[in-house]
């Protein structure tokens, strides 16, 4: 369901926007609010499962989650949507550390690898299937009714896991006795730069990025900066900072993290380009868009599926092999939606999204167990916490950059219709997609150098 909530949202968007009025920017928060929220909790809950046990938190989190998801379908304003899918995110981010410290605290060796890579299936098929699911949910509810369908449908299902989750989740609480303490300062400092950065990026636009836009960027960079100084000086004093800078030192899992970062960027914001593109720009229907996309689910899941085996077999290089299929569909549908003019169908595209959609699932489970796997136990919830965030607040500011991107180059006039313009627009965006894909694939080739040296 938290993944599944990024993607089965885009689909959605265009109806959002008919039904409660909503503008360019605060599409953007609907989605980036909410990976944002998401990724900003993901390191103190992380801390919190380390402590209470991670089967408390999992319940907590997760009926947060539900509560607030009915609270997105009731919503009336583009205001309450953007609040209620900010407290959403919070509930899921409170919720997911647990899944990955169970991994990480009931499986070891072959059996730890196989168990990350059916969670990585599940997150690729989740992001990519949500699209399907989404325009399914739509069509059926109809332009009125349909968004608000696509967050209820959590609500069955989450009635569903809560009980089984209480009665059959193990305490999960971490062997290491001490407690972790909570840094305020520190959540406050991540959370307060974050902010500062995306928002400018989000709203600056549609001001004609002002000069407080570019003050917001440099203070955030600022505030970040010293709340990693800050964090350090912690661990100095031997108390415990709430980035774990000693995991952090671990060049293994920095350099996955950094990673996860630009590919998240670049994954989950093209989801966002093409669903606006097909909807807003071509007139086709939402599950018109969600079939388009629906090759991709498809290669995922074959991906995701074997990607225990493709890392088995090639270590580190599966992760060259995935994210370079990833950057070759996003050459094709480049090259393809080029040479179409402004009538491109989802057939050109489905080659490419199925070859984007396996080097996704190849990708995605081998970089986190990669990652995770000099990891001690005892930090397993602080560990995975970091790098989700890392991945979260990748997608969120990638789908700020790109989406920025798109709106701007939307110009309509009459020797440029409307399909046209969001053909070029689109464009533009998928080219910012292209650039943090190729740093991904930089920094991946220098985990692979790294790894080789050292064996």
């Amino acid at each position: 369901m938290t993944l599944l909530d990024v993607s089965i949202v885009n689909v959605a968007l265009p109806s959002i926007q008919h039904g409660l009025g909503a503008n360019g920017s605060a599409l953007e928060w609907i989605v980036s609010g909410y990976t944002l929220a998401l990724g900003l909790l993901l390191i103190p809950a992380g801390r919190l499962g380390d402590n209470i046990g991670h089967k408390k938190t999992f319940l907590f989190g997760l009926g947060l989650f539900t509560l607030s998801s009915l609270a997105c379908a009731l919503a009336q304003s583009p205001a309450e949507i953007i609040i209620s899918r900010f407290v959403q995110g919070l509930g899921a981010g409170i919720y997911t550390p647990p899944i990955i410290a169970f991994v990480q605290l009931l499986f070891q060796g072959r059996a730890r690898s196989q168990a990350f890579s059916v969670y990585g299936a599940v997150i690729g098929v989740a992001t990519a299937v949500g699209p399907l699911l989404g325009g399914i949910l739509v069509h059926l509810g109809g332009d009125d009714f349909g968004w608000r369908l696509v967050f209820l449908v959590n609500v069955p299902v989450a009635l569903v896991l809560l009980p089984v989750a209480y009665l059959r989740l193990p305490p999960g609480k971490s062997e290491h006795k001490r407690a972790h303490r909570l840094d305020p300062l520190a959540i406050v400092g991540v959370a307060g730069g974050l902010l500062l950065i995306l928002f400018p990026l989000v709203e600056g636009q549609q001001y004609g990025w002002p000069w407080w836009t570019w003050v917001s960027f440099a203070v955030g960079a600022a505030v970040l900066a010293a709340t990693w100084q800050w964090e350090k000086h912690i661990e100095r004093v031997q108390r415990e900072p709430l980035l774990a800078v000693h995991v952090l030192r671990r060049l293994s899992f920095s350099l996955s993290a950094m990673t996860a970062f630009f590919y998240f960027a670049a994954f989950s914001s093209i989801f966002f380009v093409l669903s606006i593109l097909w909807q807003s720009g071509l007139g086709r229907s939402a599950l018109e868009t969600g079939l388009m996309l629906s090759p991709f689910a498809l290669g995922n899941l074959i991906g995701s599926s074997q990607s225990y085996k493709t890392s088995a077999r090639f270590g580190r290089k599966a992760l060259a092999i995935g994210c370079g299929l990833y950057t070759l569909s996003l050459v094709l549908v480049l090259l393809l939606l080029a040479g179409a003019g402004d009538a491109p169908s989802a057939w050109m595209l489905a080659i490419p999204l199925f070859i984007g959609g396996l080097g996704s699932g190849t990708f995605i489970a081998p970089n986190q167990d990669f990652a995770l796997h000099e990891v001690p136990g005892r930090d397993a919830g602080s560990a995975s916490g970091m790098f989700n965030t890392a991945q979260r607040v990748g997608a969120s500011l990638g789908i700020a950059a790109v989406g920025t991107t798109l709106f701007s180059g939307i110009h309509v006039d009459r020797s440029h219709d409307l399909a046209a313009a969001f053909v070029s627009a689109s464009d533009t965006a998928l080219r910012v997609n292209m650039v943090l894909i190729l740093i991904a694939l930089v920094l991946v080739f220098v985990q692979i150098r790294r790894h080789s040296s050292d064996a």
